[in-house]
This record gives structure tokens, C-alpha cells and sequence, in this order.
């Protein structure tokens, strides 16, 4: 359930630095060609609704097995093309939709670099206090943690950090981002 709907902007300018700071790689793939039925619209599910209004719904659960299929690879190939390993990743940062398939997606991340676990620490979560925010969780969550604002979660400069994020329209995405 989307509890509130957000927006995130964000101003990129360039700093000069001996070493590369800000994005270092990115990555985004769309399959809404093979996968565009996951939204459609409909009636309400409530029989007891007064007319025939549509609703956009979702097959969350296609969703979710599409999010854990594609979402880690992505991860995984942004994180190489930057020259980095899971190592050197402090934080990830993913769309707070489902906490359940996030854990999943970033344990299938580590999986895929060999690891057996994920430090407990790496991916702050804000779903459980703020729900779904839809496009905003990453700037939300990426704003409370730079300024401090959750226990145990601190971003210093030179730390490398993942911004990832999967839609229902089957469009995903990773961010390699080192902090000035």
C-alpha cells in the first residue's frame, strides 16, 4: 500500500577532485515490452463499491519475483562497472516497497559475490515508519540519512553508497554514488 506520494529532485553540480566523487556509474533496464500486463486497470475488489470505477492494480507478486530475477544482476554489474566490489559499498539504499523483497534482493546481491551473509547494517530502511512513498523512498531515505537523523546509519565523505529501485512498470535502476 502506497501510504503517501512523494517527489524527489535532487541538483547535481561537478566538483573538482583529485579523485572521482558524486556518480561513478549507473544503470537502468525497462522490460515494460514483456511485462507491461503487471499493471493494468479494474474494478474495485470491493463488491459493495457504488459504481464501476477503474483502479490501477498490480500483480505484486509477478513483481516481486521480477524485482529478485533482474534487480541483483543489475546491482551487481553497476557495482563492477565502477570498478568496485560489494566490499567497498557502505550503504545501500533501495525503494522502500516491500521490505521483505528488498532483504531478498540485496542477500541474492551478496550472493552473487560469493558472500553467505550481508553486513546487518548496509541498507537502512524507513518503510516501517513512513510506508511506501513511491518515486520519493530513495530521496527520503538518502535525505534522513545524510543529515544524521537515523540511529546507527552515518555517510562521510569518500563513502560509496548504492541508490537502487524497481517499478511496477518492470523499470529498474542502480546508482554507484561516492560522497564528496
Amino acid at each position: 500500500m502506497i501510504y503517501s506520494d512523494g517527489a524527489g529532485a535532487v541538483i547535481v553540480e561537478a566538483t573538482k577532485s583529485e579523485k572521482p566523487v558524486g556518480v561513478l556509474t549507473h544503470l537502468t533496464r525497462s522490460d515494460t515490452l514483456k511485462h507491461f500486463h503487471l499493471l493494468h486497470m479494474d474494478k474495485s475488489y470491493n463488491p459493495n463499491y457504488p459504481d464501476d470505477t477503474l483502479f490501477l492494480k498490480m500483480n505484486g507478486r509477478k513483481l516481486y519475483e521480477y524485482a529478485l530475477k533482474n534487480v541483483p544482476q543489475l546491482v551487481k554489474d553497476c557495482v563492477d562497472k565502477a570498478g568496485l566490489t560489494i566490499g567497498d559499498i557502505k550503504e545501500v539504499l533501495i525503494h522502500q516497497a516491500n521490505a521483505k523483497m528488498d532483504e531478498a534482493i540485496l542477500e541474492r546481491v551478496f550472493k552473487l559475490y560469493g558472500k553467505k551473509k550481508m553486513p546487518k547494517d548496509i541498507m537502512p530502511m524507513t518503510i516501517y515508519r513512513l510506508g511506501n512513498n513511491s518515486v520519493a523512498t530513495i530521496p527520503i531515505l538518502y535525505d534522513i540519512v545524510v543529515k544524521g537523523e537515523m540511529e546507527g546509519q552515518e555517510l562521510n565523505s569518500g563513502d560509496n553508497i548504492i541508490l537502487t529501485s524497481v517499478g511496477a512498470g518492470t523499470n529498474i535502476s542502480a546508482i554507484i554514488y561516492k560522497m564528496p
